[in-house]
C-alpha cells in the first residue's frame, strides 16, 4: 500500500481539521446492533453522520474550508455547486463564519435540501442539469461576483475535514479490519483513507458506489479516470459524473477495493435500518451499509466500521419507494 507522500492530503491535514472543528462540529454517535452482529458473524459499528449538522457529513469540510477562507481575509464571499448536502454545509459554515455564500443547485434537487440551503442564509441559483453544467455556471458566477469556489469534494480542506468523522469512528470503536464508505466524487472516500490508514493501518477500506452510477468503480479496477452523466440513481448525493484531480489519486493509493449496490438493495437497507435501528438515513448515506447487508463484502470474523453519511430524505419519497 503506497503512502501518502505526494498526495493533496496527509493524515496531519485531518488532525488539524479536527483541531479546527472542535466545538463547532456534532461529534457523531457511533451504534451497534447485537442482532446485526449475530446475522453477520461480525462485530459491526455504524458511524452516524445523518445526526451531523445540516444532517450529514458534508458540514466537517465545508466548515474546515470556509474557516480557513475567513481567517485570510481574502475572499468576498464563497461559492459552491451541489445537488444538496454539500450545499447546506456550505450556508451554514458562511453563516458561522461571516461570509456569503452562494450556491449552484438542480433544479430537481430533493426539496428538503433546497428549503434548508435557503434556510440558512445562502442565495440559491438553480439550473436545469439535463442543459447546463454546474461546474461551469458555479465558475462563471465565481469570476464575475469575486467569490471563492469551495467545490464539493475536490479541494485539500474539504477532503481532511471529512476525514475528521473516520478519526472519531477509529478513536471510539479501536481499529477494525473493515471500513466501509459510500462514495460520490470521492472527498468521504479519500479523507476517510487517509485518516484510517493514520490510525489503523491495516484496515481495509471499501469505497461504495450506487450500480447506476459505477464512475469510480470502474476508474479503480481500470486505473483509468471514467465518466458517467448523469446517473437515475435515486442516490442523488452519488451522481457525480466522476473522480476529481485530488480524490483520483487518492482512491488509487490508498483505497483496497471498490464495489457496488442497486437502488433496491438501497431502499432495502433504509427499510432495515430504521426498522431494526430507528435510524433513518438517506440514499447515498446506506451504499456501505447495503454492500455489507447484501453480503456484496465479505465480514464474518471482522471488526466492521460503516459510514452513514447523512439522512436529508425526502420523507414523500421515502413512502413512496418503500411501497414499490
Amino acid at each position: 500500500m503506497a503512502g501518502t507522500t505526494g498526495l493533496a492530503v496527509e493524515y496531519q491535514d485531518v488532525v488539524r481539521a479536527a483541531m479546527r472543528l472542535d466545538g463547532v462540529v456534532h461529534r457523531t454517535p457511533v451504534v451497534t446492533s447485537r442482532t446485526l452482529d449475530a446475522k453477520l458473524g461480525a462485530k459491526v459499528f455504524f458511524k452516524c453522520e445523518n445526526f451531523q449538522r445540516i444532517g450529514a457529513f458534508k458540514f466537517r469540510g465545508a466548515y474546515n474550508a470556509l474557516s480557513k477562507l475567513a481567517m485570510s481575509g481574502s475572499a468576498r464571499g464563497a461559492i459552491a455547486y451541489s445537488s444538496g448536502n454539500h450545499a447546506q454545509a456550505v450556508a451554514l459554515a458562511g453563516r458561522l463564519t461571516g461570509l456569503a455564500t452562494t450556491i449552484v443547485m438542480p433544479d430537481n434537487a430533493p426539496v428538503v435540501k433546497l428549503a434548508g440551503t435557503r434556510g440558512y442564509g445562502a442565495e440559491v441559483v438553480t439550473y436545469d442539469p439535463a442543459t447546463t453544467v454546474r461546474e461551469e455556471l458555479a465558475q462563471e458566477l465565481a469570476a464575475e461576483r469575486e467569490l471563492h469556489l469551495i467545490p464539493p469534494f475536490d479541494h485539500p480542506d474539504i477532503i481532511a475535514g471529512q476525514g475528521t468523522a473516520a478519526r472519531e469512528l477509529l478513536q471510539e470503536a479501536g481499529p477494525l479490519d473493515l471500513l466501509l464508505v459510500p462514495c460520490g466524487g470521492g472527498g468521504l472516500l479519500s479523507g476517510t483513507v487517509i485518516a484510517t490508514k493514520g490510525l489503523s493501518p491495516g484496515c481495509r477500506v471499501v469505497g461504495v458506489e450506487p450500480e447506476r452510477g459505477d464512475d469510480a468503480t470502474r476508474s479503480f479496477h481500470t486505473g483509468k479516470l471514467c465518466t458517467v452523466s448523469n446517473p437515475a440513481t435515486i442516490a442523488d448525493g452519488a451522481r457525480t459524473s466522476a473522480l476529481g484531480e485530488l480524490t483520483f489519486p487518492i482512491v488509487m493509493s490508498l483505497v483496497d477495493d471498490m464495489v457496488t449496490v442497486s437502488d433496491d438493495a438501497l431502499v432495502r437497507t433504509m427499510r432495515w435500518l430504521m426498522e431494526r435501528m430507528k435510524i433513518v438515513v438517506e440514499p447515498t448515506a446506506v451504499l456501505g451499509a447495503a454492500a455489507l447487508l447484501e453480503g456484496t463484502v465479505e465480514a464474518r470474523d471482522l471488526r466492521v466500521g460503516v459510514i452513514l453519511s447523512g439522512g436529508n430524505v425526502d420523507l414523500m419519497e421515502f413512502a413512496a419507494w418503500f411501497a414499490k
